[in-house]
């Protein structure tokens, strides 16, 4: 994706607008005076006169240079030589370009900066330098810092490029697309910023904005997916922008990567990863997401208990589906269960977290198990013989009354406990191919682990 992000901002160098070189000036033959050039939005330069026949002979054949490594150094003479000349803002411009066909950052930013200090809204320096500011954060280099000097970049960007002149010599169609690739970079990269400070809404705010001028830029579209979908609540909106990275990363090493990502956020939002590929063919065919777009959240916990208690018979549940509906918060739900195993003998099996001879501490449902958290609290009949007592972390089997619960932290509380079977030695986890007991299953899709975003 790194290498992607440079291909588009060579591109941008090599295109006829951004790299078209300055307007020569008259040669000093000609009469008129050196003018300024500051004007309103749109309105063209005036044109600059060079007198000096020298002058205007160096500044000449530093512009017709071929060579990169030769227009570097006629460009820097003449810049040396002389450093008041009307033309040494646009001999600054060329230098920094060229130095970025050199392939040489710090010295393309190096040339920006100078041009900053002559003129604080060039908007071709305040691109490339939020542009590259940007690119060496998403490398890893001197992240934060990066990360900061691309959004202060790129707000001075859109600031400047509010009353920003039309170049000598360019057409308005050239200036208008101009004046589009600055505001994506200078979006995409006040976006960026905003990101890497958790700062959501102005990250979407800047990355949309860019997003709506090239939909096809993955870097802006998987930043807009990630800040939809890391507010609190999640906006299902970066679902639509997640799908469309995941299409705009097809063949690169990145893909599979956002598309874990991708996936994880629709089975955590939806509930299932029914409609996944359908989303994907839309985001396909359209990579904006359309007006109104929204996916069908996953039921509540609640709605679960619900539907669980409406299409299963209490003595057919799992402990851990007898525990959700316990702890769903879907009082009518958890009476309708509870009145059905309270006073009355059941039979489980689970780890033994602590015990003594008339009292076991036991997790029974699946993640209690991993977690080594015990969720039922047994009272025995009557004290365990030493020899059949069982060890710390062995699986148990017992029957035992429930009388009472605690909705949270979960605990039932169990009496007239007694072992049945054998204890088995301590709980390992089961061998690939086999299955965990029918007492321990999954919870819900909605309540799996969250997955971190993929960084770029």
């Amino acid at each position: 994706m790194k290498k992607l992000a440079a291909v588009i901002f060579a591109l941008a160098l090599a295109g006829s607008v951004w790299a078209q070189q300055p307007a020569a000036p008259p040669a000093p033959a000609q009469p008129g005076a050196a003018q300024g050039a500051q004007g309103a939005q749109g309105a063209p330069q005036q044109k600059k006169e060079i007198k000096d026949p020298a002058e205007y002979n160096a500044y000449i054949n530093a512009v017709q240079a071929t060579d990169p490594n030769a227009k570097v150094a006629a460009l820097e003479g003449f810049l040396q030589q002389y450093p008041n000349s009307v033309m040494k803002d646009d001999a600054l411009e060329l230098l920094m370009a060229t130095y970025q066909q050199t392939n040489n950052p710090a010295k393309t930013m190096d040339a920006a900066q100078r041009l900053l200090q002559s003129n604080q809204c060039n908007v071709r320096a305040l691109a490339l330098l939020s542009f590259l500011s940007r690119a060496q954060a998403e490398a890893g280099q001197n992240g934060a810092a990066n990360a900061q000097s691309a959004g202060q970049f790129g707000q001075k960007g859109l600031e400047c490029l509010q009353t920003a002149p039309k170049p000598e010599g360019m057409s308005d169609a050239d200036y208008q697309k101009l004046q589009t690739q600055l505001k994506t970079i200078f979006e995409g990269s006040s976006g960026f910023s905003a990101l890497q400070q958790k700062d959501y809404p102005a990250a979407v705010q800047h990355l949309q904005a860019a997003v709506q001028i090239q939909p096809n830029d993955l870097r802006n579209v998987y930043g807009l997916a990630v800040a939809y979908l890391e507010q609190k609540p999640p906006n299902p909106v970066g679902l639509y922008y997640a799908a469309s990275a995941v299409n705009l990363a097809a063949g690169s090493p990145a893909q599979q990567q956002i598309n874990q990502y991708a996936h994880a956020k629709y089975v955590r939002y939806h509930g299932g990863e029914d409609g996944y590929q359908e989303l994907l063919a839309a985001a396909r065919a359209q990579p904006i997401a359309p007006a109104g777009f929204t996916v069908k959240p996953a039921p509540t916990i609640a709605e679960q208990a619900q539907a669980l208690v409406a299409s299963k018979a209490v003595k057919d549940m799992s402990f851990d589906e007898i525990q959700l509906v316990l702890t769903s918060g879907n009082q009518q739900a958890a009476q309708q269960v509870w009145d059905q195993i309270k006073d009355k003998p059941i039979a489980i099996a689970g780890k033994l977290i602590e015990g003594s001879p008339t009292k076991l501490s036991i997790a029974g449902t699946y993640d209690d198990v991993q977690a080594n958290k015990p969720d039922i609290d047994l009272t025995m009949v009557a004290a365990i013989p030493p020899k059949l007592m069982p060890a710390t972390g062995a699986e148990v089997q017992f029957q035992g009354v429930p009388k009472s619960y605690d909705p949270n932290p979960f605990m039932v509380h169990m009496e007239q406990g007694t072992l049945i079977g054998k204890a088995a030695a301590p709980a390992t986890k089961p061998a690939p191919g086999k299955k965990r007991p029918a007492t321990a299953t999954k919870k819900p899709a909605a309540t799996a682990a969250k997955k971190k975003p993929p960084t770029t």
